[in-house]
């Protein structure tokens, strides 16, 4: 019965692994790989057709302009010849942007206080060159209006803000196409990474005109330089409304037209989203808006919004106000926002556990001024929260470790006979009221909270470039060193000494070799992580040795034995 019993503990154990392995792949928006959900019918295009989304509204995704590929600044493939002209730079305390004349598009963004992949260099978002393409573009169609292919005039003005200064404004206005004209302003405020965009569209025509406004993100579909192969986090387009959520799209879902998502809405945001960062169109609450993806060029993809504009008369105008994001996904920030903007930086299925830890955690980090330190902190307080659960397990294991030598005794004594030896040692367990999965259970209660406080150090912005002490200098990246994964191996093979050995040969081997596999990972997580590791390891032994000395039991360590 025993042998039985730890049999089924291994089965769950291991089906335990598949579940998070297969909420992992869900999680980085892949689709399940055991339990995936059928595809729901969207209604796309076919293969070949140009629109990927088409809408009820007279002109849909496939009206919006194809966008130029990979370019050098400056020379747009395509485009006018006057599209070889000087690009604008707009400074503020937070980031620099740039915008391409042709369709007053932003075509790169960079951010002077964070730190680059090279030192001394700012970290760049929104990029175009020969090798990345991430661009903000908008325009009208419904019919020959200026698009984000229409060159327009930048307005003279101030292009830095100053000190003493809390916002400025850059505006571009279009040629008359199509008897309408486009001025788009763009307002940049202090200390925001968000954008307040003007749309006014100007009826210069004789006769009324109803066009229909785009926002789209356009990016290629590479993966992040310097992008891990030991764990990997979310890159590609979101959709975010009331109704449906948060909604993650792969760009492979796209190229084969099953990109499932909400197709209209009167609310939300469509965004980019990559590990600690992350752009969105948003427009105001209550504004009807189709939303798209598409894949609009060789490994180009673009996601946006297409909303109607009422009816125009000649010489009128219609404005319609937008915002643009483009920075890191920190969580304070965001929700200040947009309410669901936070969800851009994504926790997966354990959101409601992950949410109140990382607030925890900004709140220590608010006291203690060091991420190293906080991460510490945190996990000796979710330790305390379940010392009473976790003693129980312990004390389990701590009986278990004192009949041992009895349970070993009868295996050798019944070896040839297995019924009794069952029989003999499920009478012991009675006599000596053990439990022997007593010490499993408080572990797999608490296995969800380390796994959200894991996302909430993978994802979690304010990691990146966060030093700890001496060495360690980056809290998202790997110890150059290998020194924290060292010690965390050493502390999960101590714990390993300190567990009673399983009767069961394989069983006691397995004790041994799963640690060991586990460990080779974390030699190249981040630094923050294996942080987090070593804590908990350190505090179960801790209280590991206490539980075992106030039962009597003397702490001793089981070496392994692989004879």
């Amino acid at each position: 019965m025993t042998d039985i019993r730890r049999t089924i503990l291994w089965v769950i154990f291991g089906f335990s692994l598949v579940m998070l392995w297969d909420q992992w792949q869900v999680f980085n928006g892949k689709p399940a790989t055991f339990f995936p959900s059928p595809p729901k019918q969207s209604a796309t295009a076919p293969k070949g057709a140009a629109s990927a989304v088409p809408t009820p509204a007279p002109a849909g995704p496939s009206a919006v302009p194809a966008t130029a590929s990979a370019v050098v600044p400056g020379a747009v493939p395509g485009a006018s010849p006057a599209a070889s002209r000087e690009r604008i730079t707009v400074k503020t305390d937070m980031m620099e942007v740039v915008f391409d004349p042709e369709g007053a598009t932003i075509v790169h963004t960079d951010y002077p206080k964070l730190a680059g992949d090279k030192p001394g260099i700012p970290f760049v978002l929104l990029d175009q060159g020969p090798d990345r393409v991430y661009v903000a573009q908008s325009g009208l169609i419904g019919g020959d209006f200026p698009t984000h292919k229409t060159v327009m005039a930048a307005v003279p003005g101030e292009r830095t803000l100053r000190d003493g200064q809390n916002d400025l404004s850059i505006r571009f206005e279009s040629p008359v196409q199509g008897g309408v004209k486009l001025a788009k302003t763009y307002r940049f405020k202090r200390g925001a990474y968000d954008v307040e965009v003007k749309h006014e569209v100007i009826n210069a025509g004789s006769a009324p005109v109803s066009p229909q406004l785009y926002l789209q993100l356009v990016r290629d579909g590479n993966k992040l330089p310097g992008e891990s192969s030991f764990y990997s986090t979310f890159t590609g387009p979101a959709v975010y409304t009331h109704e449906k959520k948060f909604q993650k799209v792969e760009f492979s879902d796209i190229e084969k037209g099953k990109a499932d998502f909400e197709k209209a809405s009167g609310d939300g945001y469509v965004a980019m989203v990559q590990h600690y960062f992350a752009s969105a169109w948003l427009l105001p609450d209550g504004l009807k808006r189709d939303l798209f993806m598409r894949k609009v060029d060789n490994n180009l993809y673009a996601a946006g919004m297409i909303t109607s504009l009422p009816a125009i008369a000649p010489g009128a105008a219609q404005t319609v106000d937008a915002r643009f994001f483009a920075g890191p996904q920190e969580e304070k920030t965001l929700e200040k926002i947009y309410p669901g903007l936070d969800l851009v930086k994504d926790y997966g299925w354990l959101t409601i556990l992950a949410k109140p830890l990382y607030w925890l955690l900004s709140k220590l980090h608010d006291f203690i001024r060091n991420w190293g330190w906080s991460i510490m902190a945190l996990v000796l307080i979710i330790k305390i929260a379940f010392y009473w659960l976790q003693a129980k397990g312990y004390e389990s294991m701590a009986k278990m470790k004192a009949i041992n030598p009895k349970v070993m005794a009868l295996r050798e004594r019944y070896k040839d006979n297995p019924q009794q030896m069952q029989q003999e040692m499920m009478r012991i367990y009675r006599e000596e009221k053990v439990n022997p999965l007593g010490g499993c259970l408080p572990i797999f209660i608490q296995i969800p909270v380390f796994i959200a406080l894991y996302w909430v150090l993978l994802s979690s912005v304010e990691m990146r470039g966060a030093p700890w002490i001496g060495w360690i200098h980056d809290l998202s990246q790997k110890d150059p060193y290998f020194i924290l994964p060292v010690v965390m191996t050493l502390s999960t093979l101590l714990q390993t000494a300190l567990n009673p050995v399983p009767p069961d040969p394989m069983q006691a081997k397995m004790m041994w070799f799963m640690p060991l596999i586990f460990s080779v990972m974390f030699f190249f997580f981040p630094a923050g992580l294996v942080l987090y590791w070593i804590t908990n390891n350190i505090l179960s032994i801790a209280q590991q040795w206490l539980i075992n000395t106030r039962m009597g039991v003397p702490p001793e360590f089981n070496l392994p034995k692989f004879r």
